[in-house]
């Protein structure tokens, strides 16, 4: 099952590891295996990345830097499968990928004798690019009736759904909030009216998922690949200037 109803699917370039993710998950549907455990298992891929990174080892740190961005769509993929859409594993799944993104520039910033300056304007812009790219996708998603287990304005914790305990709901929204509150008030701010506006094309968001973890995760592994890791923490810094571009668009037609 898609977040988006057919009519409204656009190409998400980050999300060349769906077909991959589904297999995953099919083939653990009637199993044991619930989408947390799966969300355990991009984690200790991402840390495996990050261990092949400060151990100048750039081919396997790249397998599994994909793998981990296969798995985190797997997670959804299994809680669809099997019917069990979850907060918890909403926040869970968002808490572990913005703490494996710092870890991960991090190791890139040790390897390179980079300035932890430009480190953390580089995590600060993958987080403002992928806050951007799932907020428009939010609206898009509430607009069109697909999956809404994320909401546009994370404002409170949510009523625990059927299998889950409020109590871990709201502790995990609770982190959540800490980690995230600042990006998503930030791009809230910088278009509080998009979901007002016209739904975007196609083509925009295309383009606006290259700012999703997916494609950031690719451009990594291909730069580290290339024994081009002194390039990374640039590029992301540079690209959030794109930020303004798409919010521009956005405000100008839609």
């Amino acid at each position: 099952m898609s977040k988006l109803p057919n009519a409204h699917k656009f190409l998400d370039v980050s999300d060349y590891g769906r077909p991959f993710a589904r297999i995953i998950a099919k083939s653990l549907v009637k199993t044991n295996f619930t989408p947390i455990h799966v969300t355990i298992s991009f984690i200790i891929s991402g840390l495996v990345a990050i261990i092949c990174i400060l151990n100048y080892n750039f081919i396997l740190a790249a397998f599994f830097l994909i793998l981990k961005s296969i798995l985190d769509a797997a997670d959804g993929e299994l809680a669809r499968l099997k019917n069990t859409p979850s907060y918890v594993g909403r926040y869970f799944d968002s808490v572990s990928d913005i703490i494996l993104n710092f870890l991960i520039l991090l190791a890139i910033w040790h390897i390179t004798n980079g300035n932890l300056l430009y480190t953390f304007l580089a995590f600060l812009g993958i987080q403002l690019q992928g806050t951007l790219y799932n907020y428009y996708y939010v609206i898009l998603r509430n607009m069109f009736d697909g999956d809404t287990t994320s909401r546009i304005i994370e404002d409170e914790s949510p009523t625990a759904l059927p299998g889950e305990k409020q109590k871990n709901v709201d502790l995990f929204f609770k982190l959540y909030t800490i980690l995230y509150k600042g990006f998503d008030k930030t791009i809230y701010h910088l278009d509080k009216n998009a979901s007002e506006g016209k739904p975007m094309p196609n083509w925009l968001m295309t383009f606006i998922s290259t700012f999703g973890l997916g494609f950031q995760l690719l451009i990594i592994s291909i730069l580290l690949v290339f024994n081009l890791q002194q390039f990374i923490i640039p590029f992301f810094i540079f690209y959030s200037i794109l930020i303004f571009v798409f919010i521009g668009i956005r405000k100008a037609f839609y």
